[in-house]
């Protein structure tokens, strides 16, 4: 039996073996880990009530960081985005305005180029307020909270830049009894 002395206690060539093959594992798992997390996909968790009845504080999402390097943004997709203001905060928030559009709120609905968009699905207490017409830069895209009334967003800072977004919410994953693909 070939073994390697130390002064602690003899080491098996075969430990020495598993032992580096566990440290090459690990060291791969780790590598792919900070990878996904970099390029594909995070957790994100949800604070404050901007997004009820659709999202509530404490629920975790998993955000496609990729998806937006292959297709546009859309109306209604609810996206991460670093705060304008302040690029430490961390937002969601709903897609309403796509770049060239114009958005206004009149009498607590929403139009997009003059015409009514339809948000019964998502919205259950439309915005008490007003927003005069706007126009969305090439760029940004117009992001509102499900929660009207109790939503920071572009009515009150403007556009987002697309650059400020992070990832697009894809899966609702915690807690795990709402698990739900988010559309």
């Amino acid at each position: 039996m070939s073994c390697i002395r130390t002064w602690f206690f003899p080491v098996k060539k075969k430990h020495i073996y598993m032992m580096r093959e566990s440290v090459k594992t690990a060291g791969l798992t780790l590598a792919l880990f900070l990878f996904l997390i970099t390029f594909v996909a995070q957790g994100y968790k949800v604070y404050g009530g901007c997004m009820e009845p659709n999202l509530f504080t404490g629920e975790r999402l998993l955000g496609n960081k990729l998806i937006y390097q292959f297709t546009r943004p859309s109306r209604h997709d609810i996206v991460i985005f670093k705060y304008p203001r302040d690029p430490k905060q961390i937002f969601v928030k709903r897609i309403i305005g796509l770049p060239g559009e114009i958005v206004e709120m009149r009498g607590g609905r929403v139009y997009v180029n003059h015409r009514a968009i339809d948000e019964h699905t998502y919205v259950k207490n439309p915005s008490n307020g007003n927003l005069s017409p706007r126009k969305i830069e090439k760029g940004s895209v117009f992001v509102l909270g499900d929660n009207r009334n109790n939503s920071n967003d572009s009515r009150y800072w403007g556009n987002l830049p697309l650059s400020n977004v992070q990832a697009k919410a894809g899966l609702l994953y915690w807690p795990f009894s709402n698990l739900k693909l988010i559309r």
